[in-house]
Parts: structure tokens; C-alpha cells; sequence
């Protein structure tokens, strides 16, 4: 049995690259030994990705995408299909704690200096997969069909209008339509489905390749290829598998602990997860009394309520919305530090970063909550904090006084 199976693993890797794939990837992939908790989200979000595609098709088999059937078939997913309650609750839940997972991500490679090289490419990507799971996470928030659903997109895409020139074609170019219409939940259940589900696997794996082509970052900030044995293996590095991918289970099984809980508990989360007036079926002859989108957007959403409008026209919010997303992308060459670790940075980098996640944290919380002018006036605080961290980088991490760099990994 064992001599047929080696027999069929040759005659596959001599036509695909099987037992090379696996040792470029796996088990000759070294990691960094000193590997804490915050390298568990990468992993996280990979699983999370699977969760929400396989959720995604069962949904699919119930969904009726048509603006008068939508909000019913979601309710018969709900009560009628065997265990469609759960599979709809495991997508919802999973849309959030898509977003906790990434934050996380990309706050430690703000921690840890991720984005720094050789790993620019890797941290550019890695923002494309970001800006791809905002498009995919609103396009889905539509297809429910209840009123934030349909009041949300409304509003979102209503935005676009107000770019100069182009606002009032773009805008029709998304809905299909001048208002959102059936046309409109079409088109995005089309490509919530099948476009960009498609384009972020795509992503992923270019993520993954560029990953394992530059090689992990560690807590530490220092690259573990210079330190390398008889057999050119990293000193401070250990396999990927099995030592990774068990680590990497243990958060899995911990992760799933919190994520069914969430679901079998309180898949509502209070309204953040879904909002009461989701569950009442989209009428366009009635407006919400308070319109806000979910709460993975918010930041950005208080961000464009806090920019004043300039001759009616909202079009300097929307400015200043896309530039906090886009950003993120400047990080390599904005970092002018000496080292890339939080643990041997100065005071000052460590101050503009706490800075940074409390301005986050609290635009999130204002763009949840109805608009008053003292809202309104600590939203335009916090998002001053916001841009000073991008702004004024190259200048404070230049000053900053920084400890020298471990020769080797550290253990901690």
C-alpha cells in the first residue's frame, strides 16, 4: 500500500508540482521561531475566507435576488429551510469577524513594522485585499433587503454623486439605475457572488506567494535569513509545518470557540452585527430614523459627517473618506524609523500610534450613533489625530529615539 501511494505521489508530482509546492509552502518554510499573538490573525482571516464562501453557497441555493422576493427568501432561510437560521447567522457572523481579524492584522504590522521592506509589496497587496472586502462587505449588505440594507446603499451610492463631472454618471453606472432598484440588488448580488469572491482568492494567493517569497516578519523587526546553518536553514526560524500549523490550530479551535458562541448567543451583537431595522422589509416611501452603515465602516462614515459640505456639495467628505482608506498604502515610505518593531521604537512613535487607535476606536463609535454639533466637533478632533499619524510620520519617526536591534531574534 505504502510503494503504490509513493508510485502515486511520482507520477503526480512528475505532471503538477505537488511535493515541491508542499515544501516551498510548508514543510521547508521557515517561520520565525519568536512568533506571538498577533501572528494568529493572518491564519484567521484565511480561515474565515473559506467560512464565508462555503456559508455563502448554501445561501445562494435559498436566495431569490429580486427586490420583491429578497427580503422574504431571507426570511424563509430563517424559518423554513432545515438549519438555515444557522448558516445565515454563520455568514452574518463571519462578515464581522471578517473585519475584528483584519483590524487586528493591520495593527500589528503597524506594531511590529510589517509594511517596511522588503515587504512593501506584500503590505500593498495585502491593502488591495482590505479595499476588496469593503467592496464585497457592502455590496452583501444590500441583499437583505431590509431597511438599513436598502437606506445604506441608498446613501453610500447617493455619495458618488457628488464627485464633480463624473458623480452623477458614476453614480447610475453602480445602482444600474437613478435610484436603488431591483437593477441595483442584480448587480451587486452578481458580484458579491462571483466577481469579487473570485478576485480576493486571486489576491490571497498573490499575498501568500509574496509572503513566503520575502518571508515573515517577527516581533523582533529583523530579518532571520541572515543567521543561516550548514544547510542554509535560518538559525532563528523552525518548519512551518508541523510546529506553525499546530500553533496555528490551537488559535483556530480557540477562535471557533468564540465565533459559535457569537452565533448560538448573540448573533445580533447588540444591533452592531445586525441592526434592528434590517429586519424589517426595504420601503423607499419611509426613511429610517437614523441611517448608519455597519460598524466596520463607521470610522470612515464619522470621518465624511465631520468634513463641513462646500457649496452643498458633501464631495469634500468623500475626499477625505477615500484618502483615510487609501492612505494605507503610503505606509512604507512614510516610516523613516531606524527600526521596524514597536519594541526598540522611541516614545514618540509609540504615543502617535496610541493616538491613531484611540482616534480609530472612536470614530467608529461616533459614526454609529445620530449626529449632534458636540458629536460632530470631536469626530473633526479625532480625525485631525487620524491624519497626523499618516502626515506627520516621516517627521516624528525620523526624531524618534529608537533602541538598537537585537543581532538575533529574542525569545519574548
Amino acid at each position: 500500500m505504502i510503494k503504490l501511494l509513493t508510485k502515486l505521489v511520482g507520477w503526480i508530482d512528475a505532471r503538477f508540482p505537488l511535493v515541491s509546492t508542499w515544501k516551498e509552502h510548508l514543510s521547508e518554510y521557515y517561520a520565525p521561531k519568536n512568533f506571538n499573538f498577533w501572528y494568529f490573525f493572518g491564519g484567521l482571516a484565511l480561515l474565515i475566507l473559506v467560512i464565508q464562501i462555503l456559508s455563502g453557497i448554501f445561501l445562494t441555493m435559498n436566495y431569490k435576488p429580486d427586490s420583491q422576493l429578497a427580503f422574504a427568501s431571507v426570511e424563509y432561510i430563517m424559518r423554513d429551510v432545515q438549519g438555515g437560521w444557522v448558516i445565515r447567522y454563520i455568514h452574518s457572523t463571519g462578515a464581522s469577524m471578517f473585519f475584528v481579524v483584519i483590524y487586528l492584522h493591520m495593527f500589528r504590522s503597524l506594531m511590529y513594522g510589517s509594511y517596511r521592506n522588503p515587504r512593501e509589496l506584500l503590505w500593498i497587496i495585502g491593502m488591495v485585499i482590505y479595499l476588496a472586502l469593503m467592496a464585497e462587505a457592502f455590496m452583501g449588505y444590500l441583499l437583505p433587503w431590509g431597511q438599513m440594507s436598502f437606506w445604506g446603499a441608498q446613501v453610500i451610492v447617493n455619495l458618488f454623486s457628488s464627485i464633480p463631472f463624473i458623480g452623477h454618471d458614476l453614480a447610475i453606472l453602480i445602482r444600474g439605475d437613478y435610484v436603488v432598484s431591483d437593477t441595483t440588488l442584480n448587480r451587486f448580488f452578481a458580484l458579491h457572488v462571483i466577481a469579487i469572491p473570485l478576485m480576493l482568492v486571486g489576491i490571497v494567493f498573490l499575498h501568500i506567494v509574496a509572503l513566503h517569497a520575502v518571508g515573515s516578519n517577527n516581533p523582533d523587526g529583523i530579518e532571520i535569513k541572515k543567521h543561516k546553518d550548514a544547510k542554509g536553514n535560518p538559525l532563528d526560524g523552525i518548519p512551518f509545518f508541523p510546529y506553525m500549523v499546530v500553533k496555528d490550530a490551537v488559535a483556530a479551535v480557540i477562535f471557533l470557540i468564540v465565533f459559535s458562541l457569537v452565533i448560538f448567543f448573540a448573533p445580533e451583537i447588540g444591533g452592531y452585527f445586525l441592526e434592528a431595522n434590517n429586519f424589517v422589509p426595504g420601503n423607499p416611501m419611509k426613511t429610517p430614523e437614523h441611517i448608519a452603515p455597519v460598524w466596520y465602516f463607521t470610522p470612515y462614515y464619522a470621518i465624511l459627517r465631520a468634513v463641513p459640505p462646500l457649496f452643498g456639495s458633501q464631495f469634500p467628505g468623500v475626499v477625505a473618506m477615500g484618502v483615510a482608506t487609501i492612505v494605507f498604502f503610503l505606509l512604507p515610505w512614510l516610516d523613516r524609523g531606524k527600526v521596524k518593531s514597536i519594541r526598540y521604537r522611541g516614545p514618540i512613535y509609540k504615543a502617535f500610534l496610541a493616538a491613531f487607535v484611540v482616534s480609530f476606536l472612536g470614530l467608529g463609535l461616533l459614526g454609529a450613533i445620530p449626529s449632534t454639533p458636540t458629536y460632530t466637533l470631536i469626530s473633526r478632533i479625532l480625525a485631525v489625530v487620524y491624519f497626523s499619524f499618516f502626515i506627520l510620520m516621516p517627521w516624528y519617526t525620523k526624531i524618534d529615539k529608537c533602541k538598537p536591534e537585537p543581532d538575533r531574534v529574542t525569545s519574548k
